[in-house]
């Protein structure tokens, strides 16, 4: 199980997020309140698919002994909350010593990151309120 916790307090709107080892800023830009501290919300849910895609890819390239040298992924996120509409467009770029069959074998694993694969399914989300 992972556990995170978020805490926001007066300062708009500022998020310390921690685990039990890391800690990050979350935080919305100053165009809307903001102090752009850290990433949005968006952002974060947009790099998570982002490095765990880059991860994968590392892992499958590190078990076949394939020259791997670098990924770089970048993913853009149209959220349209008001229409219901919205899309992640994923380019990945690879670098190494690697032949075509290689990189469309790639391209096919990172279909399989864990991130990827939660996003095409609906979350099941709980939500109560403690004292």
């Amino acid at each position: 199980m992972i556990r995170v916790t978020a805490a926001t307090g007066k300062s708009h709107y500022k998020t310390d997020i921690k685990t039990e080892t890391n800690s990050i800023i979350s935080d919305e830009p100053t165009s809307i309140g903001g102090q752009d501290l850290g990433f949005t919300p968006s952002q974060l849910l947009a790099s998570s698919l982002a490095s765990c895609t880059g991860i994968t890819l590392r892992m499958y390239a590190d078990r076949k002994n394939w020259n791997l040298e670098e990924t770089m992924i970048d993913v853009t996120f149209d959220n349209k909350p008001e229409t219901k509409e919205h899309k992640m467009v994923m380019n990945i770029r690879v670098f190494g010593t690697l032949d075509e069959t290689q990189k469309n074998r790639l391209l096919e694993i990172a279909h399989n990151c864990p991130i990827h694969k939660l996003l095409e399914k609906a979350i099941h989300i709980s939500v109560v309120l403690k004292d």
